[in-house]
């Protein structure tokens, strides 16, 4: 691995030194590796030794907070954060790799960068930014738009990208539950498949009745209106197609409201 010279060890690097030590190589062979002095990597493992071991999130952060402080150029992040933060993300239950695309995104000027800018600026392979970007794509957390006067795409994050993200999984949750539901129609509701699945089932449905917007109450008031006649939850939620536990959710709300509970009396 090539490295150029006087350049900082990364988190990738870091992680690397740290599966290495656990392997039992020396720093020598890993300096060899990484294609680095062996002084660079002996001086990083003594700055960075806590409690008998070397960890590569705890020494990225370190480093990060000994760095000196210089005054940010306008519109670029702090030193570190970026790293940091990618690990946070990486928390959340992102793949390391995809958590250090999306940051690189997040923190960029215009919002949008080429694969190649991804892996010069992480130090990957093209392979591997594809990989976490078809990975990104599918949370709805980023999209692709051509680069201006090339045959190249930009990875782009967009203003909407939180409230497509919620979307997706607001879709998720019902989906799961609605497959819960028909697993424990299957299996039976006295099973003990069917009674798993049917607390799961709850669950999931009342996930995706939580993230759902303000407007559901709304909404099923009016089928009921329209309906004109009293209707139970099962009929709602089969007329609607969402969850049971939804529609309950709804109608829970309603009822807080005088002039909500007037309208689901039947007339």
């Amino acid at each position: 691995m090539q490295t150029m010279p006087g350049a900082r060890l990364t988190l990738q690097d870091r992680e690397q030194i740290s599966a290495w030590l656990a392997a039992g190589l020396g720093y020598a062979e890993i300096a060899r590796r990484l294609g680095r002095p062996t002084s660079t990597i002996s001086r990083e493992v003594a700055r960075n030794h806590d409690s008998g071991a070397y960890r590569a999130a705890q020494a990225q952060q370190a480093t990060a907070r000994r760095a000196p402080r210089r005054r940010p150029v306008a519109g670029s992040p702090p030193p570190g954060f970026a790293e940091e933060f990618a690990v946070l993300l990486a928390g959340t239950g992102l793949s390391k790799m995809c958590a250090r695309v999306f940051t690189c995104l997040l923190v960029s000027e215009s919002g949008s960068l080429t694969a190649a800018d991804l892996a010069r600026r992480l130090s990957v392979s093209p392979a591997s930014i594809s990989k976490a970007v078809g990975h990104l794509e599918e949370m709805d957390l980023l999209s692709r738009t051509p680069d201006p006067g090339t045959r190249r795409e930009r990875y782009v994050i967009g203003d909407d990208v939180w409230q497509r993200a919620w979307q997706t999984d607001t879709g998720a949750h019902a989906s799961v539950a609605a497959a819960a539901r028909r697993g424990a129609e299957l299996f039976g509701p006295e099973s003990p498949a069917g009674i798993r699945l049917a607390k799961m089932d709850k669950f999931f449905g009342w996930l995706a009745a939580q993230m759902t917007g303000a407007d559901d109450p709304r909404t099923v008031l009016a089928a009921v209106m329209h309906a004109a006649r009293p209707l139970s939850t099962v009929e709602l939620a089969t007329a609607l197609g969402w969850a049971p536990e939804r529609v309950a959710a709804c109608v829970d709300t309603a009822r807080l409201s005088p002039a909500q509970r007037a309208a689901l009396r039947p007339a």
